[in-house]
């Protein structure tokens, strides 16, 4: 698999057939959850065993490393809830440990909080002070990027408790709604990409 500019991959056949199969088991629900809006519902490759798989299998290669270590990273950052799943499947896969970036007051010890804008409100993330040592390197995971702003404050998070983000990573990407905008700075890619949202 060939590397390109900006995160944009070419796929080999298999991973395409494999893309075309994930596309097919996401679940489109119009006018959710208003009016004008298709809802990605992404449980259904969740609850598959063989398009998690396949789902795993893609994001790994969107990291880009192998037995031979092509990225070097210590840790996985999964973004509460479904950003959990996939930095626990990836890092059985690939190794480095899993940090949680959860939503206030779920987490029991000393924490970090970043607060971050919501198009209608706020919301913020929080992580263990000890979770990330400074100078380690991070690979944050989530299931969807929309536009940004949960991911953005995860990274920010990463970087406050002295880490590095080395990539941001994605199941699936709504381009329309701008979040890599928010990500600018950051080596990014998801494996699918979906418009109309």
């Amino acid at each position: 698999m060939e590397k390109l500019i900006g995160g944009i991959l070419n796929w080999s056949k298999s991973d395409a057939e494999a893309i075309d199969y994930l596309r097919k088991m996401t679940r489109s629900i119009n006018d959710y959850p208003k009016p004008g809006i298709i809802f990605r519902d992404l449980t259904t490759i969740f609850q598959d065993g063989k398009a998690f798989g396949l789902a795993l299998k893609l994001m790994s290669s969107l990291v880009g490393r192998s037995k031979s270590g092509d990225l070097d990273f210590d840790k996985w950052v999964g973004v509460e809830a479904r950003g959990f799943v996939l930095a626990g499947g990836l890092a059985g896969q690939l190794g480095g440990g899993v940090v949680l970036a959860r939503k206030p007051g779920k987490l029991p010890s000393k924490k970090k909080r970043v607060s971050y804008q919501l198009e209608y409100g706020e919301d913020a993330l929080e992580m263990h002070l000890d979770a990330i040592q400074p100078g380690e390197q991070v690979v944050v995971v989530d299931d969807l990027l929309a536009t940004g702003g949960t991911a953005s404050a995860t990274c920010e998070l990463v970087e406050a408790l002295g880490g590095e983000v080395v990539k941001v990573i994605f199941l699936v990407e709504l381009s329309e709604l701008g979040g890599r905008e928010k990500l600018k700075g950051y080596s990014l890619a998801a494996v699918l990409d979906y418009e109309g949202c």
